[in-house]
């Protein structure tokens, strides 16, 4: 049985056998999210959470780049410079609510998360109970280069990882493979994706974790693991000045490296999602991490650096964002507190966790 979700020709939905499919069909746009796609697959776990034929969620992306690159950050772009900010706070608003909903999902949610997956598409995939990467994995949280801080849950995974990989990963967006997504915490299995047909096929007929069992292999090294001693060192302070004046003296070619990168993203989102990540360690619940994104994220609507990044990353494409304020000294304390500022009537209230 096959079909489009709410009437969504980009998602695809299908049961094969003990297995339900969903499948991210916007290859154009590297399966980028629209909130029409976030509305098919939240009805699509509606169905299928009530279908005792169904014991097994599978999700994908369509072509072959990858599973998703995120939201469909034009379409917020176009907002913010309108002035009309209310169809992305209801994007944001779905997005959430099924981010959390895969993190609670009852039964198995098998997540492929081959090739590129990066912002939205961690958040429709890392929360899920079985995480798939392979050879060709690149994930990332990415959004302190384009003046916004990382969301969908993104945070509540990464202050978890060991040390503070996660601290480097919210900070630089670096994008990781396969052996380092598993020692982050991002995902769980490595299957080679020339098995990821016969694993398809194997999840329609066989409980998920055996169907897995028989197609995972050892996952490659871990290569930030292997750094774990200027990283963890570094990213230890409690402001990004201390952290980008350690990584200029470690004695080390990755960390000269990541203070250039910190110097080129938006002071704000630094200092901001450098917040957000020490607060989510704190929250206790990817629902209560949810709920801060999405406070953060209006802040961030409203703020100049997150339509001059989306200007310079993807729409000119110059690659030479006007950071307003330039620099981290200019980043006042009350700038970044006001992004944490409860929103009244207007708060995102997940309940659970």
């Amino acid at each position: 049985m096959e079909r489009t979700g709410a009437g969504d020709p980009h998602v695809t939905a299908r049961v094969e056998g003990r297995a339900a499919r969903l499948t991210l069909n916007r290859p154009e746009a590297l399966n980028a999210l629209t909130h029409g796609m976030v509305l098919a697959l939240a009805d699509a776990l509606d169905a299928w959470e009530r279908d005792p034929a169904v014991e097994t969620v599978v999700l994908d992306g369509a072509g072959e780049r990858g599973l998703c690159a995120g939201g469909d950050i034009r379409a917020i772009h176009r907002d913010a410079v309108a002035g009309t900010t209310e169809a992305t706070r209801a994007f944001w608003r779905d997005e959430y609510r099924l981010n959390a909903r895969i993190a609670r999902f009852p039964k198995p949610f098998v997540a492929l998360m081959d090739g590129i997956v990066m912002g939205g598409g961690v958040g429709v995939s890392a929360h899920g109970r079985m995480r798939v990467v392979t050879e060709r994995s690149r994930v990332a949280m990415p959004e302190t280069g384009i003046g916004f801080v990382p969301d969908v849950g993104g945070l509540y995974l990464l202050a978890r990882a060991p040390g503070e990989l996660g601290t480097h990963l919210a900070l630089t967006g670096a994008a990781v493979g396969a052996g380092d997504a598993i020692a982050c915490g991002l995902a769980d299995h490595y299957v080679p994706s020339e098995r990821l047909p016969a694993l398809r096929a194997d999840l329609a007929g066989a409980p998920a974790a055996e169907a897995l069992a028989r197609h995972a292999a050892d996952p490659p090294p871990a290569e930030l693991t292997a750094q774990r001693e200027w990283i963890d060192h570094c990213y230890a302070p409690g402001t990004v000045e201390e952290i980008v004046a350690r990584l200029r003296d470690a004695p080390t070619a990755g960390a000269e490296d990541a203070a250039r990168v910190l110097l080129r993203r938006s002071p704000t989102a630094l200092k901001v999602t450098l917040a957000a990540l020490r607060r989510a360690a704190r929250l206790g619940s990817v629902e209560r991490v949810l709920e801060q994104d999405y406070r953060v994220s209006c802040a961030a609507l409203a703020n100049a650096d997150l339509v001059e990044g989306i200007r310079a990353q993807v729409v000119d494409k110059d690659r030479a964002p006007r950071w307003s304020p330039p620099t981290l000294a200019d980043v006042g304390n009350a700038a970044v507190a006001a992004h944490f500022a409860r929103l009244g009537p207007g708060e995102l209230a997940l309940g659970g966790g």
